[in-house]
């Protein structure tokens, strides 16, 4: 950015609408102006902090007129911690802008001709509606300005969120409306215990401490795994803090704990230990029992979870006598979801333990019409799995936000399934993958769903069937 526009103040500008990533939009001289932290309808002085030849970044400094749909934040961690970027827009807003990034996306990206996007289908639960968090403990406390001026001194030790684009640095968080259940219970007691105690917090940037990172998870059935990652392998500091959540927390149905001397926080090769209770936790949809382990994906939003998994089987329209193959398949859910619509399913993730997770799940609820494979899809996904597998009849498809592989997208033209249904938590990429695939298939149905209210992503649905 040029010295000239480094720290210019743009004076009056009117925020126009809410772009992709959760920004919104404003004009001056010709020039996009995108902004953090305001709504549609602001009238704001936004100090420049990027510029490009053809759009400035910036933040807001200066209010002037507030937007008629600004509402008061619920949280007191709301613009710290990054975890919600909208609770200060109402929820109809948020919807609205959802289901337009979708058309947005579909228009400018895939740039095919496409059905009116169906209405967005909200969530019930706008707060307390995840069923997984994870927590980060650190020795680095996010002080605030107001904090540092003071000049006082403040305990450092702390268990929250990230900061964004801070990876050392933590802010302390009280209590979290995203997760509901015994989360903030948990956390907190936890977090006191260890204060108290003099336990150590894990310094990233020296990469030593005990305590490293708290995972919570919940089920709708009343179920909750508690997992403790530690950074120090001190058996019986970690013997203290475990016997500290299973006398205070008896209600905990799956104890579990990580000793990870690693330089990262993913623990898929590393052991898991149970200490108390069960190895995994059971969620439950339509009479279906789900085992959640604790290396398991599972949507994160239970309830919203069902919505989009109802229409999925719907755009698959399955009559009992298909062949449908479930491409990244997770643990299965969308897969033995439809096995009682269709003659036979076929799941490939790459994750093995996610495989192993989905077949337990067929195992749990009887169905017997279920296979799954563990591979890298796009070299799984080849002439030879075919030949040895019915083609099929119905592909559902829920690849991660980056999208499908130039090699899957290819195959799936090759093989000319009746329909295809494209699960997307990016619409962007999905775009992307529906115009690679419009060579053969039109788009049929889209329809957007809100699994993560106060933010802006989307998760959607596309119906696409074969040309004649």
């Amino acid at each position: 950015m040029s010295r000239k526009m480094k720290n210019k103040v743009v004076e009056n500008l009117t925020i126009e609408r809410i772009a992709t990533e959760g920004k919104c939009v404003g004009h001056h001289d010709g020039k996009v102006v995108f902004v953090q932290g305001v709504a549609p309808g602001d009238v704001v002085d936004v100090r420049i902090t990027r510029g490009k030849s053809s759009f400035m970044e910036g933040e807001a400094i200066k209010f002037h007129e507030y937007s008629k749909d600004r509402i008061d934040p619920f949280c007191s961690h709301f613009g710290t911690c990054g975890g919600c970027k909208w609770q200060h827009i109402n929820y109809d807003l948020q919807k609205t802008y959802k289901r337009q990034q979708v058309v947005d996306q579909f228009t400018r990206i895939g740039k095919v001709e496409i059905p009116e996007v169906l209405p967005i289908l909200g969530s019930a639960d706008t707060q307390y509606y995840r069923n997984k968090l994870d927590f980060t403990f650190s020795n680095n406390r996010w002080l605030t300005r107001e904090e540092i001026d003071s000049g006082a001194d403040f305990e450092r030790n702390a268990l929250g969120f990230h900061i964004p684009k801070m990876f050392d640095k933590i802010v302390d968080i009280e209590h979290c409306y995203l997760q509901g259940n015994i989360s903030n219970d948990v956390r907190n007691e936890l977090r006191d215990f260890a204060l108290n105690n003099s336990l150590s917090f894990y310094d990233i940037r020296n990469q030593v401490g005990l305590l490293r990172n708290l995972i919570i998870r919940t089920t709708s059935t009343g179920e909750s795994m508690v997992i403790v990652q530690f950074g120090g392998d001190n058996q019986e500091e970690i013997e203290m803090v475990m016997n500290f959540l299973h006398e205070k927390f008896p209600q905990i149905t799956a104890l579990l704990y990580i000793i990870n001397l690693k330089k990262n926080e993913t623990f898929n090769d590393l052991e898991v230990v149970t200490f108390a209770g069960k190895d995994y936790i059971e969620e439950e949809m339509e009479g279906l029992k789900f085992r959640i382990g604790p290396k398991s994906f599972y949507q994160t939003n239970s309830d919203q979870a069902y919505e989009l998994y109802k229409v999925t089987r719907e755009f698959a329209g399955l009559k009992g006598d298909e062949i449908v193959y479930d491409l990244y398949t997770g643990t299965g859910t969308i897969a033995n979801f439809v096995a009682k619509q269709a003659k036979q399913v076929i799941g490939i993730e790459y994750v093995e333990a996610a495989i192993v997770d989905a077949k337990l799940n067929s195992k749990v609820n009887g169905l017997g019409n279920t296979l799954f494979y563990a591979g890298d899809m796009k070299d799984m996904l080849n002439d030879e799995f075919i030949a040895a597998h019915a083609k099929p009849d119905v592909i559902i498809t829920d690849p991660p936000r980056a999208g499908m592989h130039d090699d899957v997208v290819n195959m799936l033209l090759k093989l000319e399934a009746q329909k295809i249904v494209y699960v997307s938590c990016n619409p962007a990429t999905q775009a992307r993958d529906v115009a690679l695939l419009s060579e053969k298939y039109s788009v049929d149905k889209i329809q957007p769903v809100d699994m993560f209210p106060q933010t802006y992503h989307v998760e959607n649905v596309v119906l696409l069937t074969l040309k004649s």
